[in-house]
């Protein structure tokens, strides 16, 4: 079975807290929190308040992606705010400073993943495979929410679930960035096990119908 995580970069913030209890009701897995700051993204979001509020409002696995620079420096933080799952990116901070990184979030008790840009190669995840739970691969340029899904991801995508096979790994794996009712298929196909998706969860009429479709 497939996991679903909607992205509340498109929920309605003026009424966030229904728009998580509507993420509850409907089936899905967990919740995919974009944290963005400006920098490492052209874009800033969300932190820490936001991830203490929803931690108070829902059960469901937090599943928290930082688009920040240099995110060893906050990772215990996200975990003490309520993340269930701290994803960094490869391309965000050095080698050594990321998998410090990973190891402070999984000795804190969280679940620790990183994630690669579009145009980052699938080798470059090699070094992290050990201390990941989840490999999250953008199928957009991260920033944004809404942009159109990026098919030429998927040969990463199909390699990365092969090492992860070879390895004999339960690490999840991800896709993040136009991920709807079209494109899902390919990801299921490519070996992603989680879906993110935002603009086509909370704009779909049947959004319950649209969870079991990714999760079949």
């Amino acid at each position: 079975m497939y996991q679903i995580s909607p992205s509340i970069l498109s929920a309605d913030f003026m009424n966030l807290e229904r728009d998580i209890h509507n993420i509850e009701e409907n089936g899905s897995d967990m919740i995919h929190v974009d944290v963005m700051d400006g920098l490492f993204v052209p874009n800033i979001t969300v932190g820490f308040p936001v991830i203490q509020a929803l931690r108070k409002i829902t059960d469901l696995p937090l599943d928290v992606h930082l688009m920040i620079d240099r995110p060893g420096r906050y990772v215990a933080k996200f975990v003490a705010s309520g993340a269930d799952y701290v994803t960094i990116h490869a391309e965000a901070d050095t080698l050594e400073n990321n998998l410090e990184a990973l190891q402070t979030i999984r000795a804190l008790g969280a679940k620790a993943g990183v994630s690669l840009k579009p145009g980052t190669p699938a080798e470059a995840v090699l070094p992290y495979l050990p201390y990941c739970d989840i490999i999250l691969l953008m199928t957009v340029e991260p920033g944004f929410g809404g942009q159109k899904f990026m098919a030429e991801v998927m040969p990463k995508l199909k390699q990365i679930r092969a090492w992860l096979d070879e390895a004999g790994s339960d690490c999840l794996l991800s896709v993040d960035g136009g991920v709807d009712r079209s494109t899902a298929p390919l990801c299921k196909k490519n070996g992603a096990t989680v879906l993110v998706a935002g603009t086509a969860y909370f704009k779909d009429p049947k959004r319950a119908d649209f969870v079991k479709f990714i999760q079949e």
